[in-house]
């Protein structure tokens, strides 16, 4: 794949098969099934993460005194626990595919998109190399928010020890990516691009939108992960390609969640 030059990264073309919609009607459907779907979706964990630092601002001395968990525990009956733990997992996957079948039911071709049967070799790599580039960095932002104050103590997991534990992890970590990424930046920014949004407008709203359901674990959070939806918005403005996404995020979230639940003794320079 040849590289874009700094003009292409800056400014990225619509791509041509994706055409603006200028029919009246279609545009008032596309614009309520659009806001149906992100208040649905991702738009109320937007305003509960919101009231979440607001709360822990006001109430607990600070975001920096409180602690959030990514993946809890949800009964003291281990079944029942594991049972809540794959319908959570399940509603994420059922958001990834409503992302799939509306853009489907729209008439967009998929593979123009990035939604293929399966991620490619080149897919992966790229998944690797972008899990490096928001990773690492991400954890040094962690960090300094920390020490300043400005984000949660985050618990990528604090579920029992029980046999099924770190599969639950994985599976968790696939189900967070693949809702992210096919619904906050395949659909939206598709979406966005048939009402006539700038390439620069659309990659600005999937990113806030992605920053603005993390507000829970802290400024920090928010704010990488605005950071992450920025480069990961313009990777797909580029390539029309959404695997890569998927995986890196899937690999990021599994690094975390099972490193964490197999190192966290060793992990106290982290709280």
């Amino acid at each position: 794949m040849k590289s874009p030059g700094l003009r292409a990264v800056l400014a990225p073309t619509r791509p041509a098969d994706i055409a603006v919609v200028t029919d009246r009607t279609q545009r008032r459907v596309i614009g309520v099934e659009l806001t149906i779907v992100v208040v649905m979706t991702f738009g109320l964990s937007a305003a509960s993460s919101i009231l979440s630092l607001i709360e822990a601002e006001v109430r607990s001395g600070g975001i920096g005194r409180t602690t959030v968990a990514l993946n809890a525990s949800a009964s003291s009956v281990d079944w029942i626990d594991l049972a809540r733990q794959l319908l959570s997992a399940t509603r994420l996957f059922a958001i990834a595919a409503l992302a799939i079948y509306l853009l489907y039911r729209s008439g967009v071709r998929l593979s123009r998109v990035g939604v293929t049967r399966a991620p490619s070799g080149r897919d992966l790599a790229w998944g690797v190399g972008l899990a490096a580039v928001i990773g690492i960095p991400g954890l040094g932002l962690y960090v300094v928010a920390r020490e300043l104050g400005l984000n949660a103590e985050v618990l990528p997991s604090d579920l029992t020890e029980t046999w099924w534990r770190l599969p639950m992890l994985v599976v968790s970590a696939i189900g967070n990516a693949a809702a992210e990424e096919f619904l906050v930046v395949a659909y939206l920014i598709t979406r966005l691009r048939q009402l006539g949004w700038g390439e620069g407008r659309s990659l600005l709203a999937s990113a806030l939108l992605r920053g603005s359901y993390h507000l829970y674990q802290g400024f920090g959070g928010g704010v990488g992960n605005v950071a992450m939806g920025l480069v990961y918005g313009r990777f797909h403005q580029l390539t029309s390609r959404t695997w890569p996404l998927v995986v890196g995020h899937a690999l990021i979230d599994t690094i975390a969640f099972v490193g964490y639940a197999l190192l966290k003794d060793r992990l106290g320079w982290l709280g």
